[in-house]
């Protein structure tokens, strides 16, 4: 199962496009976004994703209820703060992970294979009992292959 990272897009439109189109051409079937969107123009770009969009809130969202909206009027339904998806047989803490303290202990929980976390805008994979993974920024989409815990391709 091939599932997409991004995090911290910023309004960045140039970077989402060209994030949607890498993902598109890749067949990947979810793609786990940490947050930090920020406006609600951003998220129409959303539309032409073929995969399932997870989405966290991140700490600079600007309207979360238009941003809400404006998801709603594609399908997809904002998961709060922090989700636990079960995909490809692994269970995924999705956070934007702006508390150091809190992203740590979800990694030393061992209650997950993965955490996925966004913020720092600084590509980080740290292998362990449970991977961390940090895509960066909206200029560097992730690709992984969830059963191996292993990364694809970047953009």
């Amino acid at each position: 199962m091939r599932i997409g990272l991004m995090a911290d897009t910023h309004d960045r439109l140039d970077a989402v496009e060209a994030a949607i189109d890498f993902f598109n051409r890749r067949g990947v079937g979810d793609i786990l976004h940490a947050g930090d969107l920020v406006s609600p123009f951003v998220v129409p770009k959303f539309s032409k994703l073929k995969a399932k969009l997870h989405f966290v809130w991140g700490n600079n969202e600007g309207d979360r209820e238009y941003i809400r909206v404006k998801f709603g009027e594609i399908g997809v339904v904002p998961l709060g703060d922090f989700a636990v998806l079960e995909l490809g047989g692994r269970r995924i803490a999705l956070v934007h992970g702006t508390h150091e303290h809190i992203v740590d202990s979800l990694v030393r929980s061992g209650i997950y294979d993965v955490v996925v976390r966004g913020h720092t805008h600084v590509a980080e994979m740290v292998k362990g009992k449970t991977l961390l993974v940090n895509p960066a920024s909206a200029t560097t989409p992730l690709v992984c292959t969830i059963s191996q815990l292993q990364p694809e391709a970047r953009m």
